[in-house]
């Protein structure tokens, strides 16, 4: 990085001021529908990605408040937020073409301080490289 140049600027906040023209139009179109989609004990962290989630991939959607719960296309959506949050913060993975779906909605939304998770394959593998090592 050059001296002076500012350092690229990550998480939901980021958004907003690096100009992206999705987050702008959905604020611009009224986003208190997406706070009624918070859940009770979801951390604050967690929240304010997966609320970016719903709001970049909400375009189209006829959202308006009373009885959008009823709406498929939401369920669907708050779905995919979910399971897009569930796989970044708690490492949970699903089938492939789930998982490319859900990465595909969330391209632009930049995770900092995220946990990393150790894969239960890479731990098996690790124990099994010291036991025939150990047997050698």
């Amino acid at each position: 990085m050059a001296e002076g140049e500012a350092a690229p600027v990550a998480g939901p906040a980021a958004a907003s001021s690096q100009g992206n023209e999705k987050t702008e139009e959905a604020s611009d179109a009224g986003v208190d529908w997406v706070e009624k989609l918070r859940d009770e004990c979801e951390p604050e962290q967690h929240w304010q990605y997966r609320r970016e989630f719903l709001i970049r991939n909400a375009e189209g959607l006829s959202v308006s408040g009373k009885d959008d719960a009823d709406c498929p296309e939401l369920r669907r959506l708050v779905s995919f937020s979910r399971v897009w949050a569930n796989h970044v913060f708690l490492g949970c993975r699903y089938s492939p073409q789930v998982m490319e779906k859900v990465m595909d909605m969330a391209v632009g939304i930049t995770v900092t301080n995220a946990p990393t998770h150790t894969l239960r394959d890479e731990l098996v593998a690790k124990v099994k490289r010291g036991i025939s090592s150990s047997n050698g």
